[in-house]
């Protein structure tokens, strides 16, 4: 493969790998040049790449071991962690002034509730094992096969099976109780509340039950819920929705909120 095949295979990957990467980081700047680093070492490599799996594949490959490294040393975020971010929005004097700025000057800061399924969805996602949320991501949101995932994560399929079930069933008992859009009384309120701050006129209650899995709510089946919220995540694009100004704020918020959290913890 030449350099110029390369390089036109990559930009077709680039736009979810950006994503993926945002979703695994939850930082702007840490997608973007761990997207930079995956281009650069993936070129200095070409002459290994012996096509015995997609040129995606190994992208991700590659990206996958460099977010890793970047994020071994750091802590999980807690199964809180809506709360505690919460809780240092409303004490912020600054946070609403940023947000009013970014809803007067962008034009990517539609809210919309499907836009925090997705934004909840990814902070939650990182108080899972890394290993588990890396599985979740690639087979759920970007389609990666079994075999694949285990190529990626250089391990076999029994394991990324099993990191698979065990992310979900995790998954699935942190949102138990905790989502305001299915459970009046959930932990979790920022979805209302957010709602009520971009949307004061929306009626909250007959948007939230445009989404498929709100008018599952009482569905016993909660992994069927999970998947619902997935499939969310799959339809939104984090750089390029209506919403994606606010989203990336919020998930740049929550980052460094959480950074100093695990400081603190760590004292």
């Amino acid at each position: 493969m030449t350099i110029d095949q390369f390089t036109k295979e990559f930009e077709l990957a680039r736009p979810q790998l950006k994503s993926y990467l945002l979703r695994i980081t939850a930082s702007v700047e840490d997608s973007e040049d761990l997207v930079q680093d995956t281009y650069i070492k993936a070129s200095l490599k070409l002459d290994t790449f012996r096509a015995e799996s997609t040129v995606k594949t190994w992208i991700f490959t590659i990206a996958s071991n460099l977010a890793k490294d970047n994020l071994r040393a750091k802590k999980r975020w807690p199964e809180t962690v809506t709360d505690i971010c919460r809780e240092k929005a409303l004490s912020n004097p600054d946070y609403f002034p940023e947000i009013a700025q970014i809803m007067q000057s962008s034009p990517q800061a539609a809210f919309e509730i499907k836009e925090h399924v997705t934004f909840c969805l990814t902070c939650i996602a990182k108080s899972i094992p890394l290993e588990q949320q890396i599985c979740l991501l690639l087979k759920e949101i970007y389609d990666f096969k079994i075999s694949e995932v285990a190529e990626i994560l250089e391990s076999n399929e029994a394991m990324i099976k099993y990191y698979l079930h065990t992310g979900r069933t995790k998954m699935v008992d942190i949102y138990e109780g905790r989502c305001a859009l299915i459970n009046k009384n959930g932990t979790c309120h920022q979805c209302s509340e957010l709602n009520g701050i971009f949307n004061p006129k929306q009626d909250f209650e007959v948007e939230k039950n445009k989404l498929e899995f709100a008018k599952k709510a009482e569905d016993p089946n909660r992994e069927q819920l999970l998947d619902l919220r997935l499939q969310i995540m799959k339809d939104i694009d984090p750089f390029q929705s209506r919403g994606a100004a606010l989203q990336l704020h919020h998930i740049q918020h929550n980052r460094k909120i959480m950074e100093n959290f695990s400081e603190k913890e760590s004292i």
